[in-house]
């Protein structure tokens, strides 16, 4: 999230979702390196925007303390994005002693609140938050790109979740290089610096070009590197695949597609086909590195519009993740290339443009039949915020979304943004979910 928050650029999401065509700047997860998912993993993450009825089928659920879930597995998550120091480290430069100290902090709210999983950013900016041998440390450590920290983020992490009862998801960002678009930023042993045709710069940004075999290979390698040391439960991808579109620019691609994509119709076909072999490919490597390691991806929430494509959600969103972040993300469930999909629903109940009580049933036809786990991401960030509609101003909409979404039986867990969110619940809308559904422990799936 950098220059842009997951709640920033949250902001700039509603205009995603309710303007074709408008750009939208990933900052970071879900976007949070997403986020902004944070990242924002985030980075798609929902778009904030003026609520309403549900327009024709969407009927509110009822009140949650009416029908709490109760559910002996299920997944339930946060995101612990570390992109532009979103929830951790707070800043760059604490001691290793206080950088170790949040951490177990994010860790024990989330046993306070029972959850069981714990989706931790580790390579938020083509860097690293272990040793990597392929890439440097991350300057959201330091405050200086290749600096060592004088600890192991990862590890700690893995074990200390481990030790708590936590599953613990290692979080990548496969393609983006940096929040500013200057190489000479960069430190020197920088990847991107030894490979400048590696790099496309783009709405402010740098980024890896997902269209050349060299990079495909290179990014799993330094994402994969962290699966044969550690014993992360799962390998985590966010929205972030070619970036969000900028109004006005380009993506410059041109020479890779005159390379590599021929047999191909169009430029958007062979965008969506680089995707494509990432995802299979990562999946099996995985299997190879630490068979039963599982491999889920987080996107944003809107595959197609009905109006684009039949198979499509009823929604009127401005992004649409096959058409504009070239990610097939419904081929990818009913192919079962993947373990889990959260998509990012970080709409309200009633939400004319994308109306979270319609796009949980449709994510769950999708999923119905296939081997993929269904878990939906939720949008704690908005609730209480300022800017945001009324219905994210009520402590049980929240709730509400958990309900609702107990009556798809393919939905099996939900996933929260993110853990400074969970750690401030400024209305007690966490508390609420806590009260409503978690009221008892639960095991994730596997």
């Amino acid at each position: 999230m950098g220059p842009v928050s997951r709640r920033t650029f949250a902001l700039a999401l509603s205009t995603l979702v309710t303007a074709p065509g408008a750009a939208a700047a990933p900052g970071g997860a879900a976007a949070a390196g997403g986020a902004t998912a944070a990242d924002g993993a985030s980075a798609a993450l929902g778009a904030p925007a003026r609520g309403g009825a549900p327009a024709g089928g969407g009927a509110p659920a009822p009140d949650s303390a009416a029908a709490p879930r109760r559910a002996a597995t299920e997944l339930r998550g946060m995101w612990l994005a570390s992109v532009d120091n979103h929830d951790w480290p707070s800043k760059p430069g604490l001691t290793a002693a206080a950088q170790r100290a949040e951490l177990i902090a994010h860790l024990d709210r989330a046993v306070r609140d029972r959850l069981n999983t714990v989706i931790f950013q580790v390579r938020p900016t083509a860097d690293a938050l272990w040793p990597s041998p392929h890439e440097p440390w991350s300057a959201y450590l330091t405050g200086t790109q290749g600096r060592s920290p004088g600890w192991d983020p990862l590890g700690t992490a893995v074990t200390e979740a481990h030790a708590r009862g936590l599953q613990l998801h290692a979080w990548f960002n496969p393609y983006r290089i940096a929040l500013h678009a200057d190489p000479a930023r960069l430190t020197a042993s920088h990847p991107a610096r030894r490979h400048p045709d590696w790099v496309v710069r783009y709405g402010g940004k740098l980024y890896y070009n997902p269209g050349l075999p060299q990079v495909r290979a290179f990014v799993q390698d330094a994402m994969l590197d962290a699966v044969a040391r550690y014993p992360v439960d799962a390998v985590h991808f966010d929205d972030y695949f070619y970036p969000y579109p900028v109004a006005g620019q380009s993506f410059d691609d041109a020479a890779a597609y005159a390379a590599y994509g021929g047999g191909f119709t169009d430029r958007a076909a062979w965008r969506r086909d680089n995707i494509d072999k990432l995802v299979r490919e990562t999946a099996a490597r995985i299997r190879r590195i630490r068979p039963g390691t599982q491999f889920g991806i987080s996107p944003f929430g809107v595959w197609r519009n009905a109006s684009s494509d039949s198979r499509g959600s009823d929604t009127r969103a401005g992004v649409q993740t096959y058409d504009d972040l070239y990610a097939d993300t419904r081929t990818w469930v009913r192919e079962g290339w993947i373990d889990y999909i959260v998509p990012q629903l970080y709409w309200n109940i009633g939400f004319a443009a994308a109306d979270y009580a319609r796009l949980v049933p449709w994510w769950a036809e999708v999923a119905k039949g296939s081997r993929t786990r269904l878990y939906i991401g939720e949008a704690l960030y908005k609730t209480g915020a300022a800017g945001q509609p009324a219905e994210w101003q009520d402590p049980a909409e929240l709730s509400r979304h958990l309900t609702l979404a107990a009556g798809c039986a393919r939905v099996r867990g939900h996933v929260f943004f993110s853990a400074r969110d969970l750690a401030r619940d400024p209305i007690g809308a966490m508390a609420r979910v806590v009260a409503d559904h978690y009221r008892q422990p639960a095991q994730p799936p596997r």
